[in-house]
């Protein structure tokens, strides 16, 4: 028997008969049939669906696209205008650190504490899991600093505009003249730095000025304070000092005589004791200190009230010299 098929349809050579019969197919059959042609189907579906995605973007992508790009400008215009707004806040921190706070003469603000950093490794982790880390991370970054260097530097303004607001006054107890009559500058005897020890003859820092005088030669207070303390101080004899707030003191040593008592106010130019030659001393002179937040500072430096430019100028000369000092 020959099967013959014509159009999907089957026949059979019957040679009984001579003829073909047509042939039925089973239900089993035509479920296979079926079946096969329906996987060839999907099959083919599922590759061209596969090479269409990965050749063209659908409308949702592409929109998500055009978005991300769009964010990414955004992000990248921002670091730029923040990267500009720290530049321009750090001349805002060079002029309120060199200028504005030097002439007030406010405490210095460290690097550390204008520049620092927030506290914490993992305070951008949760950011390393967007798309383009690294510009996200860098851009919050710059936020994070500008937002802390502008809270620093709001502080200091607001620290600069209390000074000038009490300026006058703080003016009046800076220590801004020479403790004793000196116009012609013949009384200073030594200044400031390392200096030759009279008495053990090897260099040493003198940390205030020494000023020769008779004994009995008034003593002036050099700004507004209060007397802290007049008593006897080793190496300086007969020693007073006084507070002048805002962060000056004054100390006056090697005294014949105290003429203000400790708690006692005082004013610039007031007569706050006499010259001697107590302690530790090769002979009469006024020893004159100037400290500021506790650190010593050179007294030439506060002499503007009490001098022309001229004998200020000639002033500074006579103390930077480097011989022997009288205590």
């Amino acid at each position: 028997m020959k099967l013959f098929k014509s159009r999907k349809t089957y026949y059979l050579y019957n040679p009984n008969t001579l003829s073909y019969e047509r042939v039925y197919p089973s239900a089993k059959d035509r479920f296979f049939g079926v079946l096969r042609h329906l996987s060839i189907g999907i099959a083919i579906g599922v590759g061209i669906f596969y090479i269409l995605s990965r050749t063209f973007d659908s409308p949702v992508e592409s929109l998500l696209k055009k978005e991300n790009k769009l964010l990414q400008t955004q992000y990248e215009v921002l670091s730029l205008r923040l990267t500009n707004a720290l530049e321009v806040l750090d001349d805002i921190q060079q002029r309120d650190e060199n200028l504005y706070r030097a002439i007030f003469q406010a405490e210095s603000i460290p690097e550390s504490v204008r520049k620092s950093g927030f506290g914490g490794s993992n305070r951008y982790e949760q950011l390393m899991s967007l798309s383009n880390p690294d510009l996200v991370v860098a851009t919050t970054k710059k936020m994070d600093m500008l937002s802390k260097q502008l809270y620093v530097q709001s502080n200091s303004l607001e620290e600069l505009i209390t000074l000038g607001k009490n300026q006058e006054e703080r003016s009046k107890c800076i220590p801004a003249i020479q403790p004793i009559s000196n116009k012609d500058l013949k009384r200073t005897a030594s200044g400031y730095g390392v200096r030759i020890d009279p008495i053990y003859r090897t260099p040493r820092f003198h940390s205030g000025m020494d000023f020769s005088a008779k004994v009995g030669t008034e003593i002036y207070a050099t700004g507004d304070g209060v007397v802290t303390f007049a008593a006897w101080k080793q190496g300086y004899g007969n020693c007073l000092m006084i507070n002048h707030g805002h962060g000056f003191q004054t100390l006056y040593g090697h005294m014949s005589k105290f003429r203000a008592r400790v708690g006692q106010k005082v004013k610039r130019g007031e007569v706050i004791g006499e010259v001697g030659n107590t302690g530790k001393s090769t002979g009469p002179h006024l020893h004159y200190e100037v400290i500021v937040r506790g650190k010593h500072d050179n007294p030439s430096k506060y002499y503007y009230m009490d001098l022309t430019p001229e004998e200020y100028d000639r002033m500074i000369q006579i103390a930077e010299n480097h011989g022997q000092v009288m205590d």
